[in-house]
C-alpha cells in the first residue's frame, strides 16, 4: 500500500474510533434527550380481504393475514390493511418493512384455541423459556409498525388462572360454570389440567439440556404467551392502537433498537395475572409518549435480563424517554426491575400521571441480580390514590427487608458481580395525594443505594419517609402531610443524608435514627420546633449522627 494511502487509511480508522468513543461517552440531559429513529414505509397497500379474509368473527384468518404480510414484505414493503370488522385469527408473524394498519373500529381478535399456538423457545422474566407462540411476534426485523385506531385483543381470559378473591360472586360462578379446574381449596380457578400440571412442576418452563419442545406438551397451557414480542428488531413503531387482554405481558420488546410507542392504549384487566403493560428489555433508543396503560401488573417497566443469564447477555436498556403517559391501577406506574441484570441507564421520565397504582415510581432488585441502574432523571409526576409507596427504591424484592427483625442486624455479604447497584437518580417535582408511604429507600448493607437527589416533593400520605442503608441521599423542598408521625422521617444505617427545607403539618417525632452505621445526617432550613420530639436515637445510633443547622 502506498505511503499516502496508508496514512489516509490509518487516519480514517482513528477518526472512526474517535466517533465511536464520543458516541459511547455522550452525555444526555433534559436539554439533550436521546433521539429515536422511526421507520418509513412505501404507500403500497395490501388489504387482507384480497387474500380471502372474512370479518365474520368465525372464520380463522391466520393464513390470509400472514400471506398479506409476507407478500407486502417480499415486494419491498408497505401497508397491510385490517379494515373495519371482527377478524378472528391465530398467531401473526411480522416481516420487515411492513406497517400492519388496524383501522378504526377494526377488532383483530386472537383465537382462544390454544392448539393454534405452537410451543416455541422464547424468553420470559429474563430467562430463556418454553412458551406458546405469541399472538404477534417478529425476530431480526427492520422497519416495522403496527398503527391505526383499532383494537387488538389477546383473548387472555382463556389462558390466565385467577383467584376467587379477585372476582365478584357472579363472575366467579360464571367462570367456574364455564369449565376449567379448581384448586384443592376451591379458591383458585385454572383454565385446564394442562395448566395445573405446569403449575405444579418446579421450573416448568426452563429449557433443560437434551429436551425437545415436545417434551413439554403435557404442560402446554401453562406457558402463557406475551401478546406481542419483538426480538432483535430495529426501527419499530407502535402508534394509536389499543392492545388489550393479553395472556401474560402485553407488549414485550427484547433487544430492540429505535423503538417508538406513541398514543397507544394498553388495556389489561386489573386482576390479570402477570398482566404488565409494556416491558422494554435490553433495548436502546426508546420513546414512550402520549400513551395510556391499564395493567394487571407493572405499567411501564424497564428490564434487561435476570441474574447470570442477564449479565451474560450484557445489554442494558438505555437512552429512554418516557413522557406524557398515564398509568391506571398497575403494580407500579413507572418501574425498573426486578430483572435488570444487564443494567439500565440514561432514562428520562416526565409529565406522567399515575392513578390507583400499587406503587408510583418503583425501582426494585435483589441480591443475585447484579447490574447497575444509573443516570435516571424524573420530573413532573402526579399521583393519586397510590396503594403503598409513592416512591420506592427496594433492593429486597421478594425477600426479607432490613429492620423486619431488628434494626441494625442485617449482615453484609461479599460484593460480587451478582451485587446490584442503584445510583445517580434525580427526581424533581412530584405530587402525590394519597398513599401509604411517601418515600421508601431500602438498600443493602454491602451496597447502599447511592446518590439519590429528590427535590420539590408534595407527599400527602399516611406515613412519611424511610431511608434504610442509603448513602448520599438529598431531599430539598419537601412538603409532608402525614397521619402517622411517630416518626415522620425514619433513618436506619444510612450516612451522608441531607434534608433542606422540609415542611410538615405536624410531627410527634420528626426524625428517628437507628443503626451504628448512621452518620453525617444534616438538617437545614427546617423548623424543628413544630415537632413534639425533634429526634429519637436508638439501636446503636450515635447522638451526634444527626445535626440540625438553622
Amino acid at each position: 500500500m502506498p505511503v499516502l494511502k496508508r496514512f489516509v487509511f490509518i487516519c480514517t480508522l482513528l477518526f472512526s474510533a474517535a466517533q465511536i468513543a464520543s458516541a459511547q461517552n455522550e452525555q444526555f440531559s433534559w436539554q439533550h434527550l436521546p433521539q429515536v429513529s422511526t421507520p418509513v414505509f412505501k404507500k403500497d397497500t395490501f388489504n387482507i380481504i384480497s387474500y380471502g379474509a372474512k370479518a365474520d368473527g368465525i372464520t380463522l384468518n391466520t393464513q390470509s393475514i400472514n400471506k398479506a404480510i409476507a407478500d407486502c414484505s417480499a415486494k419491498g414493503g408497505g401497508v397491510v390493511l385490517i379494515p373495519q370488522g371482527l377478524w378472528l385469527t391465530g398467531p401473526v408473524m411480522m416481516k420487515s418493512n411492513v406497517n400492519l394498519h388496524v383501522s378504526r373500529a377494526a377488532l383483530l381478535q386472537f383465537t382462544d384455541d390454544k392448539s393454534q399456538y405452537p410451543l416455541v423457545e422464547g424468553n420470559y422474566e429474563g430467562h430463556a423459556a418454553v412458551r406458546n407462540q405469541s399472538p404477534i411476534s417478529g425476530t431480526d426485523l427492520q422497519n416495522i409498525a403496527i398503527t391505526g385506531e383499532g383494537i387488538i385483543d389477546g383473548h387472555g381470559e382463556a389462558w390466565r388462572a385467577i383467584g376467587k378473591d379477585r372476582l365478584t360472586d357472579n363472575e366467579w360462578k360464571a367462570l367456574t360454570a364455564s369449565g376449567g379446574v379448581l384448586s384443592e381449596n376451591g379458591k383458585t380457578w385454572y383454565p385446564s389440567q394442562s395448566y395445573v400440571d405446569g403449575f405444579k412442576t418446579p421450573d416448568a418452563g426452563v429449557i433443560q439440556p437434551g429436551k425437545k419442545l415436545g417434551d413439554y406438551a403435557s404442560m402446554k397451557d401453562f406457558f402463557r404467551p406475551n401478546m406481542l414480542v419483538f426480538t432483535n428488531c430495529k426501527k419499530v413503531l407502535l402508534q394509536g392502537v389499543t392492545f388489550q387482554n393479553s395472556p401474560a405481558w402485553c407488549l414485550h420488546t427484547l433487544i430492540c433498537e429505535d423503538l417508538t410507542l406513541e398514543n397507544v392504549h394498553v388495556k389489561n384487566p386489573w386482576n390479570a395475572q402477570n398482566g404488565d403493560g409494556i416491558d422494554v428489555e435490553s433495548c436502546k433508543n426508546v420513546l414512550i409518549e402520549g400513551s395510556t396503560f391499564e395493567a394487571g401488573d407493572d405499567g411501564i417497566c424497564i428490564k434487561s435480563g435476570r441474574d447470570e443469564e442477564g449479565r451474560r447477555r450484557g445489554k442494558p436498556t438505555e437512552n429512554v424517554v418516557v413522557k406524557n403517559d398515564v398509568v391506571y391501577r398497575a403494580h407500579g406506574g413507572f418501574v425498573i426491575g426486578s430483572e435488570m441484570s444487564g443494567g439500565a441507564r440514561n432514562i428520562f421520565v416526565s409529565d406522567c400521571t399515575f392513578i390507583g397504582t400499587d406503587v408510583g415510581l418503583r425501582f426494585k432488585t435483589t441480591r443475585g441480580r447484579g447490574g447497575i441502574v444509573e443516570n435516571i432523571y424524573i420530573k413532573n409526576i402526579s399521583m393519586r390514590n397510590i396503594v403503598t409507596d409513592a416512591i420506592l427504591f427496594d433492593m429486597y424484592y421478594m425477600g426479607k427487608s432490613p429492620g423486619e427483625d431488628s434494626a441494625g442486624d442485617e449482615k453484609a455479604v461479599p460484593v460480587t458481580e451478582a451485587t446490584p447497584q442503584f445510583r445517580n437518580f434525580y427526581v424533581d417535582n412530584v405530587v402525590c395525594i394519597g398513599a401509604e408511604k411517601g418515600l421508601q429507600v431500602r438498600g443493602l448493607p454491602e451496597m447502599n443505594i447511592k446518590n439519590i437527589y429528590l427535590q420539590n416533593l408534595v407527599l400527602k400520605t399516611n406515613q412519611g419517609i424511610d431511608i434504610i442503608e442509603g448513602t448520599g441521599i438529598s431531599l430539598k423542598n419537601v412538603q409532608l402531610d402525614c397521619k402517622n408521625t411517630s416518626p415522620l422521617i425514619n433513618i436506619e444505617n444510612s450516612h451522608d443524608i441531607n434534608f433542606n427545607n422540609i415542611t410538615y403539618s405536624n410531627a410527634q417525632t420528626l426524625f428517628a435514627v437507628s443503626g451504628k452505621r448512621s452518620a453525617q445526617i444534616k438538617v437545614s432550613n427546617t423548623d424543628v420546633t413544630k415537632a413534639v420530639n425533634k429526634t429519637d436515637f436508638k439501636t446503636g445510633a450515635d447522638n451526634d449522627s444527626l445535626t440540625i443547622v438553622k
